[in-house]
């Protein structure tokens, strides 16, 4: 062969492997999002009171889940949201039943409220109860006491509603009990773990000094859905805040969401991630566009189909 020839092979075969190379590193960087074992929801609570908006957008934004607050108790009855969640698309991944107070003395009363929110969510057909413990002034001090009687409460109320089969998830939350890692712990030692399940919260365990892709591994299997949330800091002095943060759209905080999908891959978590936002953090956004900003994150930046 001439050296003539064998230089022009040489050169055809190097721009043939550049080309592959090129359309390899296209091909990687515009794959489509993929499909997952877990399933998503999105959390109508950046409406307001506006359910019935909150409804139409989720399920617009192709959400097969949604989770809701129980003022949805008030303005639905049973019939009319299983209806129109049918209608969307839509399953009601958990109710957010509202605070569990640990006063004795209201005991009866709260266990009954939460209990006919269980009852609620089995006519609608959705699946799980959340509560959260009583807030109380930020910052919130806690004593061992009260992670034992929360615990106790906490196997009692699961207990009811495990019985109309509606599994309890307990959401650790800033300005609760369970806002620091070590007293969510203390809390879940006393609890039944057959009748009161984690709902863990990303962004709150961040904010009360956790980490939480150390916590889905943690309790794996305690761990009954997932919020998926984000924040920011911001000085207390800035406004009316409550608390040292802002709640903001998925990829715009410091919660470390890759690692959070890193844990929930490694224990095999097939359950639902329900995506919140308490309200917008932008008033030039609408909360529809605030959850279009998290899905384009999940689907362009965690690789997720939704």
């Amino acid at each position: 062969m001439s050296t003539q020839n064998s230089r022009r092979d040489f050169l055809v075969s190097m721009a043939a492997c550049a080309a592959a190379t090129a359309t390899s590193g296209a091909v990687a960087w515009a794959r489509p999002p993929q499909a997952s074992p877990m399933k998503f929801g999105y959390t109508s609570i950046t409406w307001g009171n506006e359910e019935r908006q909150s409804i139409d957008d989720i399920s617009s934004l192709g959400f097969p889940g949604i989770q809701m607050r129980n003022n949805a108790v008030a303005e639905f009855k049973p019939e009319e949201l299983r209806d129109l969640l049918q209608q969307h698309k839509l399953t009601l991944v958990a109710l957010s039943s509202g605070e569990l107070n640990i006063d004795p003395a209201v005991e009866t009363e709260q266990l009954a409220m939460h209990v006919a929110n269980a009852k609620f969510v089995q006519q609608v057909g959705g699946i799980y109860l959340q509560v959260l413990d009583q807030l109380k002034p930020y910052p919130r001090k806690v004593t061992p006491e009260e992670c034992v009687r929360l615990g106790k409460l906490l196997t009692e109320l699961g207990k009811r509603t495990n019985d109309l089969g509606i599994p309890l998830g307990y959401h650790n939350h800033m300005n609760t009990i369970s806002e620091h890692p070590d007293d969510l712990q203390r809390v879940l030692n006393v609890a039944d773990p057959r009748f009161v399940h984690l709902e863990l919260d990303t962004a709150h365990y961040v904010a009360g000094g956790g980490d939480p892709a150390k916590a889905i591994v943690q309790y794996r299997d305690q761990m009954l859905f997932l919020h998926l949330k984000d924040l920011v800091d911001i000085p207390m002095d800035s406004g009316k805040v409550k608390y040292p943060f802002q709640f903001v759209e998925l990829g715009k905080g410091r919660v470390d969401l890759p690692a959070v999908f890193t844990a929930l891959r490694k224990t095999s978590y097939k359950g639902w991630v329900v995506v919140e936002l308490d309200r917008v953090p932008d008033k030039s956004r609408t909360p529809k566009e605030c959850a279009a900003i998290s899905k384009a994150y999940l689907e362009d930046k965690i690789g997720i189909q939704i």
